[in-house]
């Protein structure tokens, strides 16, 4: 506006800027943030340089606001520069010398510095290569395709430059006609090089495996009842399954079908949303009924722009309901069942066995993505999350699975098999499951609770209606009883769901600790109680150990005792055999040959004895042993020169010894 009111004004500003369009005039005023001055200098020929405007506030909002006075019109007619006005100036004012600068012709009063050219960053991608570009805006698409040929090995006839915000562009392409932001991301597509077979093979893979792990948001519009459908489905779903859900939510079967925005790419409906070509992370569809000839000769206005029809419609089937048969009726079950086996086979034997018939149905239908169902009877599930350890326990989430629901796929697909719920399910619950579409399982289903969680349960379970189903049950034992927390119905979202598993999770987590804690103190206590019983047992194994000691030495005592009763009475008993046998001692006045002896004891007494010159060492000996000496034990010495007489034959005479006629002899223990 602005612009357009100064074009008025100053008709000669066009020839100055080249520009007569409006529209290119005010984009390139949105580009420079409405700065009339910058807009200018953006488009004025190079070597002109860059208007450093001192133009003033006032001036500019009198430009833009304030109609031009007639001396000012003059003015402008003759090429000269129109004054500044405001409320404080009048129409005589003098010019503004900043206002010559808008037209090149105006050298006088203008004030040029050195331009200098805006850059621009390119980021430009091929195959498994990226290149990093810096060009003024003065550069064209051509020079762009100059460069990358350098460094890409690509001609540049052969090479398609694609990513441009304003469709495919000419080599001759001015970058300032584009009016690019500073950063700039493209990518080059060379249609007639192949690229090789590892490289393709490689880059394949790895792009169709990120496809297959990412999430796509598809928003489906429902057009007969004008709702839309928010929901996400992994990479790996394929459009089959997705036309399917739709089928359960909006009673579409899926040969009726008819859709807008798929691809041309996606003509088969067993491809995965990740290779259909659909647009990530999000992409919009539309669906309708397909109207049958008998009951409309022309697609109605709603979907006269259809794009696709369902594969499925390629059998020969034609709509049911024109024939006033219902879809049910006519396979004898609901669309959502038709096409698949039974989730639990009846009468199963063996909960076991009928849970892995679960678990297997489960993930050939929503993926391997879904939470690790316990395998075994509910009172085996309940132990293990009841029973154990307070610190081991977990909350029971028992899902109940109906076919003849319409939210089952849905909730099973969305819900049940969420990254977020499955891992918050895996972390904090044990997840049991059970399928109640038939009679004969509801019924076994219903005993099994009545069993374990009461008639209560049993009662609320008997009052869902098949299209409330599938329930989440959220079971937390208790020390008496198990309490069914939460009961949560197929018709809730992932959020929901997730806020009421935490809710259920906050509570068993409060009454978890007062368990945690109750059984720490019992433990404790059983502890204290442990630790005493074991003191007193040691106690009474170290009393008996000592008393046993005791009754050992004091028996050892005894046994020494009477042993060295024994030797000293043997001793005794040699002593006296000994001294009876001594011959008797002779006179002094006796005519033989007598040898006087006089033996020192170790304890000082001397013994003294006067024996024959011709009795033999050994009668000696047996006189010392006699007096408690025996020749074992001591030995006996002559004085000076010291002899150990014990060392003699004991068969030779005292006069040989040389033990006459007296000799003082000492005894001395042996070592």
């Amino acid at each position: 506006l602005a612009l357009k009111v100064n074009l008025d004004r100053w008709p000669h500003l066009p020839a100055c800027t080249g520009i007569d369009n409006i529209a290119e005039a005010i984009t390139l005023l949105e580009l420079n943030n409405w700065d009339l001055v910058a807009a200018i200098n953006g488009v004025i020929p190079q070597e002109n340089g860059i208007l450093q405007s001192n133009f003033s506030s006032e001036a500019s909002q009198a430009s833009m606001y304030g109609p031009p006075s007639q001396s000012e019109a003059a003015d402008a007619a003759a090429g000269g520069a129109v004054p500044p006005t405001s409320s404080s100036s009048s129409s005589s004012s003098p010019p503004s010398s900043s206002t010559s600068a808008f037209c090149p012709s105006v050298s006088s009063s203008r004030h040029i510095v050195e331009r200098q050219p805006r850059m621009l960053n390119f980021r430009v991608e091929y195959r498994q290569r990226t290149v990093e570009l810096v060009l003024e805006e003065g550069s064209t698409v051509g020079e762009i395709k100059q460069i990358l040929e350098t460094e890409l090995a690509v001609p540049v006839s052969k090479m398609q430059l694609k990513g441009w915000k304003s469709g495919d562009v000419s080599d001759s392409t001015v970058l300032r006609s584009l009016h690019l932001p500073k950063n700039n991301s493209l990518y080059v597509l060379t249609p007639d090089i192949a690229p090789t077979a590892s490289t393709s093979k490689n880059r394949y893979s790895a792009l169709l495996q990120e496809s297959l792990n990412q999430n796509f948001l598809l928003i489906i519009s429902h057009r007969e009842a004008q709702r839309d459908y928010s929901l996400n489905f992994p990479g790996s779903r394929t459009i089959q399954e997705v036309k399917r859900n739709i089928s359960d939510l909006t009673n579409i079967p899926v040969r009726h079908q008819q859709w807008e925005g798929w691809p041309a790419s996606a003509s088969d409906d067993s491809m995965t949303l990740a290779v259909s070509g659909i647009s990530y992370p999000c992409h919009h569809l539309s669906v309708c009924r397909r109207s049958s000839p008998a009951n409309s000769q022309e697609p109605t206005e709603e979907c006269a722009d259809v794009h696709m029809v369902s594969d499925s419609e390629g059998d020969d089937f034609e709509d049911a309901s024109e024939f006033g048969v219902d879809d049910s009726e006519m396979f004898g079950m609901g669309s959502s069942t038709c096409r698949k086996s039974p989730m639990m086979p009846e009468n199963s034997e063996n909960e076991a066995d009928a849970l892995l018939h679960f678990t297997a149905e489960f993930s050939s239908r929503y993926g391997e993505t879904h939470p690790m169902f316990y395998i075994g009877s509910l009172e085996a599930a309940s132990q293990e999350a009841f029973y154990g350890k307070a610190r081991d326990r977990k909350l029971l989430a028992i899902y109940l699975h109906n076919d003849d629901s319409v939210l089952s796929n849905v909730f099973c697909s969305q819900m049940m098999c969420a990254d977020s719920i499955v891992s918050y399910l895996s972390q904090n619950f044990i997840t049991w499951a059970w399928d109640v579409t038939k009679e004969a399982n509801k019924a076994r289903l219903l005993t099994m609770c009545t069993r374990h969680f009461g008639s209560v349960v049993t009662q609320t379970i008997r009052t869902y209606k098949t299209d409330q189903f599938p329930l989440l049950l959220i079971v937390m034992g208790k020390r008496t009883s198990n309490e069914v927390l939460n009961v949560i119905q197929g018709n809730t979202t992932v959020d929901e769901l997730m806020m009421r598993l935490m809710g259920a999770m906050e509570i068993f987590t409060a009454q978890q600790q007062e368990d945690i804690k109750d059984e720490d103190e019992r433990e404790a206590r059983e502890t204290v109680k442990r630790e005493q019983d074991e003191a007193y047992r040691l106690s009474l194994e170290a009393d008996r150990k000592k008393r046993e000691a005791q009754e050992r030495e004091e028996a050892e005592q005894v046994r020494l005792e009477q042993m060295r009763k024994e030797q000293e009475e043997e001793k005794e008993a040699i002593r006296l055999s000994l001294e009876q046998a001594l011959p008797p001692e002779p006179d002094e006045d006796s005519a033989e040959q007598i040898s006087k002896l006089r033996i020192r004891t170790p304890s000082g007494e001397f013994l003294e004895r006067r024996f024959l010159g011709s009795c033999k060492l050994q009668v000696l000996f047996d006189f010392v042993a006699s007096k408690g000496y025996p020749f074992e034990e001591f030995k006996l010495l002559t004085t000076f020169p010291r002899r150990n007489i014990t060392q003699l034959d004991p068969g030779s005479t005292l006069l040989e010894a040389k033990l006459f006629p007296q000799e003082t002899l000492f005894l001395e223990a042996k070592e």
